[in-house]
């Protein structure tokens, strides 16, 4: 008898601890219990609510706790609502008990708005509190004189709370910066001004307003180190000599060619006049045989012409004598 009451209590005691499992492991009680001891009123039927909206009631009632004993008011709802929007809880909270701590005037509504749109707002107002210092790229620019400067600014930045949501990153900040240095570089007579005056491109830059619409305020901008660079005035003008220079060779080319073309033309010309020449001496025995065959031409008449051929040769050689000399036999010849 012993043995068969003995089965009917272990198992119930089995059931027992199932059933205690289940429940502890639905119902927080040991979170309730640590609730109650910190001070935060708040039932156990809410824990299980929690349970029911999927809502992990540990990332709500710790940070709960945490705000009540660094004195802020705040609610389950509150703290629910915006864990079930995506948002990071235990961090807001942080937030808030920083900024507290700070004397920085910044509510739930405000930090969770910060925190759901992608922003950390805990890091936030820690930069509120210790500003931070972004160093900028090497920016170079060129003053009047032609001569490059390049430049490296320290921009010290706080976080403004009120423009956090909607405003422009470090990014725009480090742009704005470096358009400000090549503005004032441009502007400034010689770059001699600038080297003496370093200060006088964080002061111009500063009194811009660069930080408009950005999610900072601009302290300070200091010139951390300024360095000549090239000559960029005689370069651009070296090179604007050496394509004028290019340009007028083209044009003497495509002259000296034209001219060639066109004496090469007139040769041909020349030649054409010439041919058209030889091509009319060739007629004129034609037309003495025709003269002479008619009877319009005499014997005597075609004579008197080559005496007056001869005498008008004989005439050329006198007047030329080189020619002359090409005419006479070598001597033993004649």
């Amino acid at each position: 008898m012993l043995e068969g009451g003995l089965i009917p209590l272990i198992f119930m005691v089995a059931v027992a601890i199932v059933v205690l499992s289940i429940f502890f492991s639905f119902v927080p009680v040991m979170l309730w219990i640590s609730a109650l001891a910190s001070g935060v009123h708040i039932g156990i039927i809410t824990l299980v609510a929690m349970r029911l909206r999927r809502v992990i009631p540990s990332r709500i009632v710790n940070p709960l706790i945490k705000a009540r004993k660094a004195g802020l008011e705040l609610d389950t709802n509150q703290l629910e609502s915006h864990y079930l929007a995506g948002g990071n809880v235990d961090r807001v909270v942080d937030a808030l008990v920083a900024a507290q701590r700070a004397d920085i005037p910044l509510g739930f509504e405000r930090a969770a708005a910060i925190d759901l749109a992608g922003r950390d707002v805990l890091e936030a107002v820690q930069m509120s509190v210790n500003p931070k210092v972004i160093e900028t790229p090497i920016v170079a620019a060129m003053a009047k004189d032609g001569i490059e400067l390049r430049t490296k600014a320290k921009v010290t930045v706080r976080a403004n709370i009120d423009r956090l949501v909607g405003g422009a990153g470090e990014e725009t900040v480090i742009a704005r910066v470096g358009e400000g240095i090549v503005s004032t570089i441009g502007s400034s007579n010689s770059h001699k001004d600038v080297l003496e005056n370093p200060d006088l491109i964080s002061k111009t830059v500063l009194n811009k307003g660069l930080d408009a619409g950005t999610a900072f305020e601009i302290l300070s901008i200091d010139i951390a180190d300024v360095d000549v660079g090239k000559n960029i005035g005689a370069q651009l003008q070296t090179d604007q000599a050496e394509a004028d220079k290019r340009i007028a060779q083209a044009k003497a080319e495509e002259r000296r060619a034209m001219a060639v073309a066109q004496e090469q033309e007139m040769k041909a010309r020349v030649q054409e006049m010439k041919a058209k020449v030889v091509e009319a001496e060739a007629q004129v025995p034609l037309a003495l045989a025709e003269a002479l065959t008619s009877g319009k031409m005499g014997v005597m008449d075609y004579y008197n012409m080559q005496n007056i051929a001869a005498d008008t040769q004989m005439r050329q050689s006198f007047g030329n004598p080189g020619d002359k000399n090409k005419n006479t036999p070598p001597s033993g010849q004649e």
